[in-house]
């Protein structure tokens, strides 16, 4: 089976960041070229980060959901795929050149089964905003990541809720979306239980499990995770700040390598390749070095610089 690593948003080799415009400021200065001007430098700047990965043969990304500030806001009614294809048309070439899996992870702002009206609305809005980018981005097969959301008045009336609100979704992206274990309030059973009743992949974060862990072990429940898809699965890995309790669901700057070789033997038993998202507040570097420790530390035969055979 053939793992894949890839980091999340922003390269801290490259150091370059995106840029905002809260929409605060844009109501006091009304500024629509400033608007533009950070649209166009956010563009770029995923362009470079791409043509980076390219370079360095790392093949799964996850796209900051910052790239088109104020996207959702229907007061300003901006039309942000025209003014730009000739930038989303480079990207599409970085991201085809070697067969690049990108995805989304809309903001912790997405809940989709809020109690509140409003919330839902908006949350509707990120989706839709969202599954535009893939479009304009031909991505081949593409993906949102959510978490299941709030647990307001009880697990099973939360999932139930989201349940509804999913159904209310254009089909397109009904699609596209996959459900990740959270680190306090739905854990992978609780995934799993909602995949069984609406039919989407379920992504795995094993520290997510460790912090919040249900009845079953991984072991268990590996191969009912793995049936939920149709592509190669998805997982994300992380190592916590520090053992201490209250630290203890923050992300490490760095990957426990120790800890990162007891999950590949837990998932070694899938027997399919497996696309592993390392998420890590060093990013590309923590990438970097958790492949050089692999390296050191065992026998695995690497295909390229992220790439290996379990």
């Amino acid at each position: 089976m053939k793992i894949r690593l890839g980091y999340a948003c922003i390269s801290e080799t490259l150091r370059t960041n995106y840029k905002t415009y809260t929409y605060s400021n844009f109501i006091k200065d009304r500024n629509k070229q400033k608007l533009e001007e950070i649209i166009i430098s956010n563009l770029f700047h995923l362009q470079e980060l791409l043509k980076y990965n390219n370079k360095n043969q790392i093949h799964f990304f996850r796209i900051s959901s910052n790239l088109i500030p104020l996207a959702t806001k229907k007061e300003i009614n901006m039309n942000y795929y025209t003014k730009y294809k000739t930038y989303y048309r480079k990207i599409e070439k970085e991201i085809r050149q070697n067969n690049m899996r990108v995805d989304f992870h809309p903001s912790e702002y997405c809940v989709l089964n809020s109690t509140k009206k409003e919330v839902v609305n908006q949350s509707i809005e990120i989706l839709k905003y969202h599954y535009n980018l893939l479009c304009y981005l031909n991505v081949e097969k593409p993906l949102l990541v959510l978490h299941i959301g709030s647990k307001e008045f009880g697990k099973e009336k939360s999932i139930t809720r989201f349940i509804n609100n999913f159904k209310k979704l254009p089909q397109n992206i009904q699609n596209v979306i996959a459900v990740e274990n959270d680190d306090k309030s739905f854990n992978i059973e609780d995934c799993l239980m909602l995949s069984q009743k609406i039919n989407i992949p379920i992504i795995l974060d094993y520290h997510h499990h460790r912090c919040n862990p249900g009845k079953k072990s991984i072991e268990e429940v590996l191969p009912k995770i793995i049936s939920t898809w149709k592509t190669t699965p998805k997982m994300h890995f992380s190592s916590p700040k520090s053992k201490l309790k209250k630290e203890m669901r923050s992300h490490n700057d760095y990957i426990d390598t120790e800890e990162f070789i007891k999950f590949l033997n837990i998932i070694k038993s899938a027997k399919t390749d497996i696309d592993i998202m390392v998420e890590a507040k060093k990013k590309d570097e923590a990438l970097f070095r958790l492949t050089r420790e692999l390296k050191y530390q065992t026998n695995l035969k690497f295909l390229d610089d992220t790439t290996f055979v379990l």
